[in-house]
């Protein structure tokens, strides 16, 4: 079987194509077999007040194709200009693997892989904008 396989906590969230899915008392897996499907974490999702950051911007709007407040047609030119700024920034070779792989998803239409490229830039962008320069 081919797709997606969440891993589940206890009592997590899960926003579904649209729909809050809510994990029971147990650990879980979920297999998430219909291509193209929307899927987004809600313990990773970004608060607007949060969106400080270009990466955090980018992740924002790909969260927001994910939860269906933005059209993916419209929108993918948006985070692909988007990453091609942040490959201004970052220059050493994992991370721009990362932005390859979130711009080979985009182009894909597979959001979530996107997301979940672009989160791994977090921590990174994290420690340089806290680098005194």
């Amino acid at each position: 079987m081919t797709g997606l396989v969440l891993k589940l906590a206890p009592k997590e969230r899960v926003l579904v194509n649209g729909a809050v899915v809510e994990n029971g008392d147990r650990r879980s897996r979920l297999s998430i077999i219909t291509p193209n499907a929307n899927i987004l974490r809600l313990r990773d999702a970004i608060h607007p007040d949060e969106v400080t950051t270009p990466v955090r911007r980018v992740c924002y709007i790909v969260q927001l194709i994910l939860s269906g407040d933005m059209c993916p047609d419209e929108s993918s030119m948006q985070v692909l200009r988007g990453l091609e700024q942040l490959s201004q920034v970052f220059r050493d070779d994992d991370s721009r693997a990362r932005l390859a792989d979130a711009t080979n998803a985009v182009l894909a239409k597979n959001h979530y892989q996107a997301l979940k490229s672009l989160r791994c830039l977090l921590p990174r962008e994290e420690r340089l904008m806290a680098t005194p320069h």
